[in-house]
């Protein structure tokens, strides 16, 4: 028996460029909310995506010049305990998923990012906004507290006193307020977010996937001492100065010319 495709996907998965593949968030008519289905739909994609060797860098973003309205507040609505806690752990799988992604993530902000899609973006490497774009954080107006793992990711990227104050203001950040905190690297015009977005993860794929995870994966998982940082330095070095990667790098660095580290032998195109 054939299974239909669905007509109405929430989630649209295409490949805008050489290495770069991008989900966007499909709910037009909600403002992409984010529900189970876009949950689930996410989830399946990345899983996909991950385990897919020709991507090596991946893009969100939303239909129609929206990125997401955040989570799909009436779908929280009469939930019990262990309705909210399974609601959770959904929220929670996904999140490991896109933190633990091996190669780059570029977050496409246009128009308006809120709550659970601001975590969404948060999660990855690189945030692109535009000028128009409005950055909402609602959830003491709604009477929840942040989730998507923004008590750890926003800190992060703007520290505790400037994470408060946003998400305790109840006003929105704008894309010229958010890329001078630090909550966005890049702001651009607003027809240019996503074409920008796709022009960075372009780049990003460019690097040596092996280097950058390792390198990510430092960075999001803090060592608690110098000495405990300088074994995982010395653990990940063990491993580039004797693989493929460096010597390609240290090959075009001879020879003046750049490093293909696509085109290395057992990568696929």
């Amino acid at each position: 028996m054939t299974v239909p495709a669905n007509p109405n996907p929430v989630v649209l998965l295409d490949r805008p460029a050489p290495h770069v593949a991008r989900l966007l968030i499909n709910r037009p008519d909600k403002r992409n909310a984010i529900d189970h289905d876009v949950r689930q739909a996410l989830t399946a994609a990345i899983a996909g995506i991950r385990d897919d060797g020709s991507v090596r860098a991946l893009v969100f973003g939303g239909t129609a010049g929206v990125f997401s309205a955040g989570g799909d507040v009436p779908s929280m609505l009469g939930l019990d305990e262990a309705g909210a806690r399974a609601r959770m752990q959904h929220v929670a799988a996904l999140c490991r998923m896109v933190a633990a992604l091996r190669m780059p993530v570029v977050s496409a902000v246009e128009g308006i990012g809120a709550g659970a899609a601001v975590g969404l973006a948060l999660l990855g490497d690189h945030i692109v906004v535009g000028a128009g774009t409005r950055i909402l954080f609602p959830f003491l107006q709604l009477g929840l507290v942040p989730d998507w793992g923004q008590m750890l990711t926003l800190p992060r990227r703007v520290g505790v006193r400037e994470a408060r104050r946003i998400l305790t203001a109840g006003v929105p950040v704008r894309g010229e307020e958010a890329q001078r905190i630090g909550l966005a690297d890049v702001l651009v015009a607003d027809d240019q977010v996503m074409a920008c977005a796709i022009e960075k993860a372009s780049e990003l794929a460019r690097l040596p996937m092996g280097a950058f995870a390792r390198m990510k994966d430092r960075l999001t998982r803090v060592s608690s001492s110098l000495d405990f940082e300088l074994q995982r330095e010395e653990d990940d070095q063990a491993v580039s100065l004797t693989g493929d990667e460096f010597r390609e790098g240290y090959d075009a660095f001879k020879n003046k010319r750049p490093a293909d580290f696509i085109g290395m032998p057992g990568v696929k195109a």
